[in-house]
């Protein structure tokens, strides 16, 4: 490890899921097995960090089963710290179906993750003072605020308690629209936002201006550097973050994506270089690129290199199956960075 995050402890916090998907890009309806593996987004951060090199824990609550039980061991088997892990009586394992894209037909996903342990838990239950005792920092997402109103309380005591211990805080926005409103979004995570250091997605939060309009309706899906930096002075004149961080993406096909990113950090905007990339599973690229602007900043690595290993780092989990960015070593992600593609012997 090196040595300037050899002293970091980071743990996340969301739900666990059950991966189901069919075999060789197959229809759900035309399939007679499935690929079974574990993911979500704060989990697949952990699991991402874990690889490369950081002491790196997952809190949530799985049903006390045999499913519960394997899903928690496919984290172990990564380096995750499980140990904060709740295994409950009630409720049952969330799980996903992930039907893959290829060519011009797009990946799909369909949720089956209502009454899930996690979504039931009672939070209250949890001493966040003690389950955070001697973390450095602190990870997750919008997803798990979206799954019940028990999930929405439990996040915002998790970051109140994060910050009155010193912790740094980091939130991927995340929005799902299968699993709550547009608005409703907006107004719970801007909640969030006092409590936030590290910041990635700029939607769903509310920015309005003195007449009420928010600042980011009709912003392009492709944002010039101008006005990426406008709206990051905006977010960082209201809330002080230390960093924020987007990537954008451009859909050639169900196969073929290009991805760069923007970066708020130390009072400037950045932006990344572009990669166009075949696609083999994009399920995780944005938890891959969160991951990678977490690690950068850890590592202390300057903003242009910070923001390019966070797309970097995107790119090459597009390339692997299942929720999680197994790359156990920096080399790799800098030398996709720098675009350097030659054979390693």
């Amino acid at each position: 490890m090196s040595e300037n995050t050899k002293n970091i402890r980071f743990i996340t916090l969301g739900e666990l899921l059950l991966r189901l998907s069919p075999p060789n890009y197959e229809k759900i309806r035309t399939t007679d097995e499935f690929k079974v593996t574990y993911g979500g987004a704060e989990a697949n951060v952990a699991a991402a960090l874990s690889n490369l090199g950081i002491d790196s824990s997952y809190f949530t609550v799985v049903p006390d089963s045999s499913i519960g039980k394997a899903a928690i061991r496919y984290l172990r088997s990564n380096d995750v710290h499980c140990s904060p892990c709740i295994y409950s009586h009630e409720g049952r394992m969330g799980i996903y179906f992930l039907e893959e894209g290829f060519g011009v037909r797009s990946s799909k996903v369909t949720y089956d993750r209502k009454d899930s342990a996690f979504a039931k838990y009672d939070f209250t239950k949890v001493d966040f003072k003690e389950k955070l005792k001697g973390f450095t920092w602190l990870h997750t997402s919008g997803i798990t605020p979206a799954l019940s109103e028990n999930c929405r309380k439990m996040v915002l005591l998790a970051m109140k308690t994060a910050k009155e211990m010193g912790i740094t805080v980091s939130f991927d926005c995340n929005f799902r629209s299968a699993l709550w409103g547009w608005q409703e979004a907006r107004d719970c995570i801007t909640e969030y936002l006092p409590y936030v250091d590290v910041l990635f997605g700029i939607e769903p939060i509310n920015l309005r201006d003195e007449n009420g309009k928010d600042l980011k309706d009709g912003l392009s899906m492709n944002p010039t550097y101008k006005e990426q930096d406008r709206i990051f002075r905006e977010l960082h004149k209201r809330y002080n973050f230390k960093a924020i961080g987007r990537h954008v993406r451009y859909v050639h096909s169900g196969s073929e994506n290009s991805l760069k990113a923007f970066m708020w950090y130390n009072g400037e905007t950045y932006e990344s270089r572009t990669f166009r990339f075949n696609i083999l599973d994009r399920v995780g690229g944005g938890d891959a690129f969160a991951s990678g602007m977490i690690y950068a900043i850890m590592r202390q690595m300057p903003a242009e290199e910070i923001v390019n290993f966070a797309v970097a780092s995107s790119v090459i989990k597009h390339t692997m199956h299942g929720d999680f960015n197994i790359t156990d070593d920096e080399e790799s992600i800098i030398k996709l960075m720098n675009q350097e593609f030659e054979i390693r012997r």
